[in-house]
C-alpha cells in the first residue's frame, strides 16, 4: 500500500469535512434547528477524525524500527479508536442541546434554504464515503474503512435530519426537531461504540478472516498431498498487513538446502494469494516424536 495513496485519501476527506461543516452550520445559522445543528456538530467531529486519520496512515507506514520489530501498521486501531470516541463525545453534546429544545421549543427559520444547504452537504459526505470505502477495501485500510462507515452514518443521521425539519416546517410539531437531534445522537453513539469493538478486536491480534485462512489452507493442501505436513499454524492482523506462522514438517533424511526451498516456495505462493502478509515457517522433521509435541501456544516440556 502506497502511504501517498492513502494520504491523498485522507486530505480528500478532511476536504470534505470542511466543506460540509461551512454548510451545515450555515443552515443552522438560518433555521435556528436544533436538529441541523446536531448534524453540524458531527461534520466537526469528522473533521477531527480526518486529521487524526491522517496522522495515523503516516505513522502506520513507517518502516520497522529497532523499538517496532514488526512496523507500525497498529496505528490505525488507534485512530478508528479515538474516532468513535469522538463520535460518542459529540453525541452526548447533541443530546443535551436537545435536551434543552424539547423543554423550550423555538420555531424554525428560513425552512427550504437551510434544507438545500443541508441535502448539499449530505451529497458531498455521501460521495466522499463512496470513494474511501472503495479505496479502504481496495488498500485493505481500517483507518478508511473507519472514515467511510462514519461518513456514511453521517449522510443516511442527514437525511433523517432534512426529513424531520420538513415534517416540522409541514406539521408545525416545534417538538420534533429535538426529538430528531435526540434520534441523531443515539445513532452516533452506536456508530461510535461499533468502531470502539473493531479497534479493541484489532489490539487482540484477531486472526485473519476465515476466507483468508482458507486460502492459506488450499495452499497448504497441495504439499500435503507430496507427504509434507502442517500444524500450529497461527495468525493476526495488524492494520494492513498480516502475521502468518505454521511448522513444515518434512522427512528427517532431508537436507537444509531442500527444507528451505520448500519453506520458501510455500511462503511465496501464501504472498502471491495474500499480499503484505509476513510468514515465518518453522522446519521440523515428521519422525522426531518431538516436532509433535509444540503445536500449542505454551509449549511444555518433559525432558
Amino acid at each position: 500500500m502506497s502511504v501517498r495513496t492513502v494520504r491523498s485519501y485522507a486530505f480528500l476527506s478532511i476536504g470534505a469535512a470542511v466543506v460540509t461543516i461551512a454548510l451545515k452550520f450555515g443552515a443552522y445559522l438560518l433555521t435556528g434547528s436544533i436538529g441541523l445543528l446536531s448534524d453540524a456538530i458531527e461534520s466537526c467531529v469528522n473533521l477531527a477524525a480526518a486529521l487524526i486519520a491522517l496522522w495515523a496512515v503516516t505513522y502506520a507506514a513507517k518502516p520497522a524500527d529497532a523499538e517496532h520489530t514488526f512496523g507500525h501498521s497498529k496505528a490505525e486501531y488507534f485512530s478508528s479508536g479515538a474516532e468513535g470516541a469522538l463520535i460518542i463525545v459529540a453525541a452526548i453534546s447533541i443530546g443535551v442541546e436537545a435536551w434543552g429544545r424539547l423543554l423550550h421549543p423555538e420555531a424554525i427559520a428560513q425552512v427550504g434554504l437551510g434544507l438545500a444547504l443541508s441535502m448539499l452537504a449530505t451529497a458531498v459526505n455521501g460521495g466522499v464515503a463512496f470513494v474511501l470505502l472503495k479505496a479502504g477495501r481496495r488498500l485493505r485500510s481500517i483507518t478508511l474503512r473507519a472514515d467511510a462507515h462514519h461518513l456514511f452514518t453521517d449522510v443516511w443521521t442527514s437525511g433523517g435530519v432534512i426529513v424531520g425539519i420538513f415534517l416540522v416546517q409541514v406539521t408545525g410539531w416545534l417538538v420534533l426537531d429535538p426529538i430528531i437531534a435526540l434520534l441523531v445522537a443515539v445513532n452516533i453513539v452506536w456508530t461510535g461504540f461499533s468502531l470502539l469493538r473493531e479497534s479493541f478486536f484489532g489490539l487482540l491480534d484477531t486472526a485473519l478472516p476465515i476466507e483468508e485462512i482458507e486460502t492459506i489452507r488450499v495452499i497448504l493442501s497441495k504439499y500435503e498431498r507430496q507427504g509434507i505436513q502442517f500444524h500450529a499454524m497461527r495468525s493476526r492482523i495488524a492494520g494492513t498487513r498480516r502475521f502468518i506462522s505454521f511448522h513444515v514438517l518434512v522427512p528427517g533424511v532431508w537436507t537444509v538446502q531442500q527444507g528451505h526451498d520448500l519453506c520458501e516456495a510455500i511462503e511465496l505462493s501464501i504472498i502471491q494469494a495474500l499480499p503484505k502478509s509476513s510468514i515465518t515457517t518453522h522446519l521440523e522433521p515428521l519422525e522426531d516424536p518431538v516436532s509433535w509435541d509444540d503445536q500449542e501456544l505454551e509449549r511444555t516440556s518433559n525432558q
